[in-house]
């Protein structure tokens, strides 16, 4: 009976209801029965053998104990499925933000569950420290299905996102679980995101030297915060710094938005290294990491210099312009853009003819030492191994430098020279 409800897609009618209700992970039951249908394969040499079995089952009670946890201590961020279609008019494309790839759906609606008055969600339980004078949300759809991946990725940056505190981290006000769907519900990113700039000419004019200089400044903050600072010790890689996961919100302030692929050291292993399989993006990954397995926190830094030089170049990292010259994308043209003196002839054209923050500036353009002072900590953070890379303290200690040199100085017309 059981082997016919696994093959016809059956086998809960045959589960206890009481047990199925303890089930919180979708993944943890399908791992569970199709291991045990494996052990009923007719022909002995199709059953598995049982260190196969034992890390199946172990990897099944650690999804669903993640799932227990975030039942037991997370119930109050919960939100229902019908307040989030309601929201959306069952996820219409008026909603939805942008879609990337098969990753997720982002859309942007007003959750009217929320009591604005009272400053809390009014279904649940929760005061509303998380939600306070919350409305006008940013939604997070992952692929339906409840695939393996898709799963731990969602529960991680819940668990991830209920554990950090910081101004440059987006906030989680809740998520839901229900039927096939998976959502994430966080504060809203009003002024869209870092890859929604880049490439587009008038886009980037809304960017001054001295927003993208704030803009870097606050995402080093959160890096420098996840590796070294966070309230529990432990150290956090984020494993997905890009273009895409960096939104700006209402004073075009930074926030970090993706924690899906992220990962935590115990505390007092700051020299310590993780073997995962990369992934990613590719033209953001580190290269030492893509080659070896091996993960750090130096990792981020590289991924993150990737993003300085974006937001330098004006362009996306996987632009075909940067990748018909090396398919490592603009990392690597930059770094040797560097290293031959031309990396000025890289500069987003509009930075070189920019008026100053202030329309009544006569003057044009960064301020050079500002300027090369970027150009240099970028450099230095796509360095090709991992242990010739600064730390994210080095990194923010060199963008605010690199913010004062445009405080303090008049800005100039550029004269680029190679930085040495």
């Amino acid at each position: 009976m059981a082997k016919y409800g696994y093959e016809n897609g059956t086998l809960h009618d045959i589960i206890h209801p009481q047990l199925l209700n303890q089930i919180l992970s979708p993944q943890s039951l399908l791992i569970y029965s199709k291991v045990a249908y494996s052990c009923l394969n007719e022909d002995r040499a199709d059953r598995p053998n049982m260190h196969y079995i034992t890390a199946k089952l172990e990897k099944a009670l650690e999804l669903q104990l993640r799932g227990e946890n975030i039942e037991n201590k997370l119930g109050h961020l919960k939100i229902h499925l019908n307040d989030i279609k309601s929201a959306t008019n069952n996820f219409s494309e008026a909603y939805r933000i942008v879609s990337w790839d098969d990753d997720y759906t982002l859309y942007r609606a007003e959750l009217h569950c929320f009591d604005k008055e009272n400053l809390s969600y009014q279904e649940g339980k929760y005061g509303g420290e998380h939600l306070k004078g919350q409305s006008t949300v940013v939604l997070k759809r992952y692929p339906s299905g409840h695939d393996l991946y898709g799963e731990e990725e969602f529960v991680t940056e819940i668990e991830i996102l209920t554990s950090v505190k910081h101004p440059n981290i987006v906030n989680l006000l809740g998520f839901c679980v229900e039927d096939s769907e998976m959502v994430l519900v966080t504060e809203n990113i009003s002024n869209g995101y870092l890859v929604d700039y880049l490439g587009n000419v008038n886009h980037m004019r809304v960017l001054t030297w001295e927003k993208r200089l704030k803009i870097c400044i606050d995402v080093a903050h959160a890096l420098n915060y996840l590796h070294h600072e966070t309230e529990d010790q432990k150290i956090i890689i984020n494993r997905d710094i890009t273009s895409y996961s960096i939104g700006l919100d209402e004073n075009w302030g930074a926030k970090i938005v993706d924690f899906w692929f992220s990962v935590c050291l115990p505390p007092n292993q700051e020299d310590e290294a993780l073997y995962l399989r990369w992934i990613g993006r590719d033209q953001y990954i580190d290269p030492e990491y893509k080659k070896t397995n091996k993960l750090k926190r130096e990792s981020d830094v590289y991924s993150f210099g990737v993003v300085l030089f974006e937001i330098l170049c004006g362009g996306k990292a996987f632009d075909p312009i940067y990748m018909k010259e090396n398919v490592s994308g603009l990392g690597h043209v930059a770094r040797q853009g560097f290293c031959m003196g031309t990396l000025e002839d890289m500069i987003d054209p509009i930075l070189k003819d920019e008026i100053g923050e202030n329309n009544f500036v006569l003057t044009r353009g960064p301020n050079k030492d500002s300027l090369h002072t970027f150009m240099k900590i970028a450099y230095q953070c796509v360095a090709e191994t991992q242990d010739q890379r600064p730390t994210m303290k080095v990194v923010v200690k060199e963008l605010e430098k690199a913010l004062s040199f445009q405080w303090s100085v008049k800005p100039v017309k550029c004269e680029y020279r190679k930085v040495s």
